[in-house]
This record gives C-alpha cells, structure tokens and sequence, in this order.
C-alpha cells in the first residue's frame, strides 16, 4: 500500500492580538495595492494595533522599526517578542479570574514586572467597552468594562507572533524621532491619531499627550522631507480640506468607510460614514 506524502497545512495569515481604535485591518484592501511590493525597512512611527506590519511584513528585506508614543502599548509588544511563554502564563492567570468586579480592580491594578504591566493590558483591552484605550490627562486609564469576555491569546499564534517580530527594532519613541531614521529605499507607513471632529471627541486620547494640529503640521512637513530623501510613505487620515493642504503636489485617494463610533449609550456603537484619504509620497515627486 502505498502512504501519501505528509502536506504541509497553510496556516492562517497573523493579524492584530490587540483591538485598537482607529485600527486598519478592514482598509488593507485599499491600502496595499499602493505598498511598493518589496523595499529595504519598513518604518511605523504609529503602530497600534499593527495590522499593517503584519499585512506587509513578508515585503520587508531589512529591518522592521515599529514605534509608539504609547509607552504601555509598545511594552506589550516588546514582551510578545522577548517573552511569550511568561506573558501566555500571566494571561491564563487574568483568565481564571475575568469578572467585572475584576476588571475595576484592574483598572487601577499596577503591576510591577514588565510581563504582568503587558498581561493587564491585553486583559484590559479585551474587556474594556470597545476595546477602547483611553487615558486621562494624568495618563490613568478610565474606559468602564465592556461586558465581553475575556478570551487571552492563542498559545500557537502568540508564538508565531513572536517569530514574526524576531529581529524588528520596537521602542517608545515620538514620530519625530523616528522619522529620523529612514532614507531611500526604505518604506513608511503612517497612521497618526485623527484630529478630533468635535470638542467631544475622546479617541485620540490614547497617551496623555494630545495630538493636535500643530502636530500634523510638523507631521506633514516631515513627510515631505521625506520625500525629499527618496522614501516611499504613505499616510491615512481623515479626508478633510486642512488635510488636503498639508500635501500639496502627493497623491491622494479618496473615498469613504464605514466606522463604528460611540453612541449616547456608552455601550452602544453606531456606524457612520467616515471620509478618508490615503496620502502617498513617492520618490522623484
């Protein structure tokens, strides 16, 4: 009798561990086609929830720069990293746990390694309303919980999360800094907080540090040095005319969404139209 070879079995493409406002996964479609289909390192000066590294990361032939201002988001990520069998441990133990009153007592929890730091976030981020991360002005998180429950990290996936990061530079550091770095041939991708459309508005509230406009003033000109350099980015913001005037002479596709946003009951999200553009800066522009 003869006995099939063995097939290898695909495994289903990573995607973000983390919930993240403002996250891309649902607009990769739009966005990739626009993504040179190879470039040396890849640079994200605003990292989130990752979705785009984790859409383009097999395009990469140098180094992976993934950076955040968020100094508790980026110690997740530095744990998947350098420490996925202690975080998986950690994260069973928020699991044997979950419960409201749990969660408030979280809230206000201050872990004092850096692996339980990154534990309480996931936890946090899976059973807060939303998956919202929002801070007050002293940095305190104050998102009430969101009746889900909380499901961790898959030990095989936490893995090969880690393996994809092995060799990528992660560190807590502003845009400004890290658009130090990249020179031609290179590729960036950036995703910087919208600017609120309301004196109500709290999603870009994800650091004690407010983005504002003089923010994406500087952000823009940084761009254009960019360019200047030889580097191919490309940016997603809100389609607004105060945006389309920051780039003058990029590219800039246009069309609109779908999102889900905060309605009167806390609990309750709503989806509304959302205008966005996707600036590309291209070499020799």
């Amino acid at each position: 009798m003869t006995v099939a070879p063995e097939q290898d079995i695909a495994l289903p493409p990573l995607r973000p561990f983390l919930k993240w406002a403002g996250g891309k996964g649902r607009l990769l479609t739009r966005i990739q086609p626009h993504v040179p289909a190879a470039f040396e390192n890849y640079h994200e000066p605003f990292l989130g929830g990752g979705a785009m590294f984790f859409a383009v990361r097999e395009r990469v032939g140098g180094t992976a720069y993934l950076h955040d201002l968020n100094d508790v988001l980026i110690n997740v990520w530095q744990r998947v990293q350098e420490d996925p069998a202690g975080l998986y441990a950690a994260l069973e133990w928020y699991h044997e746990r979950d419960s409201k009153d749990f969660y408030y007592e979280q809230r206000t929890a201050t872990p004092q390694t850096r692996t339980a730091q990154a534990a309480r976030f996931v936890y946090l981020n899976q059973t807060a309303w939303n998956g919202l991360w929002r801070v007050n002005k002293f940095g305190q998180f104050n998102v009430p919980w969101g009746d889900r429950q909380f499901k961790g990290i898959d030990r095989d996936t936490l893995f090969r999360i880690s393996d994809a990061l092995s060799g990528a530079t992660i560190t807590n550091k502003d845009f400004r800094d890290s658009l130090e770095k990249p020179r031609a041939g290179d590729f960036v991708y950036l995703d910087p907080p919208y600017l609120p459309i309301s004196d109500t508005s709290k999603f870009y509230l994800y650091t004690e540090k407010r983005f504002r406009a003089p923010d994406l003033a500087e952000l823009a000109y940084l761009c254009h040095q960019l360019t200047e350099r030889g580097v191919h980015w490309i940016m997603s913001n809100r389609d607004t005319p105060q945006v389309r005037d920051l780039f003058p002479g990029c590219d800039i596709v246009r069309f609109t969404t779908r999102r889900s946003v905060a309605a009167q009951n806390r609990r309750d999200v709503e989806a509304l139209d959302s205008p966005e553009a996707l600036i590309i800066g291209k070499p020799g522009t």
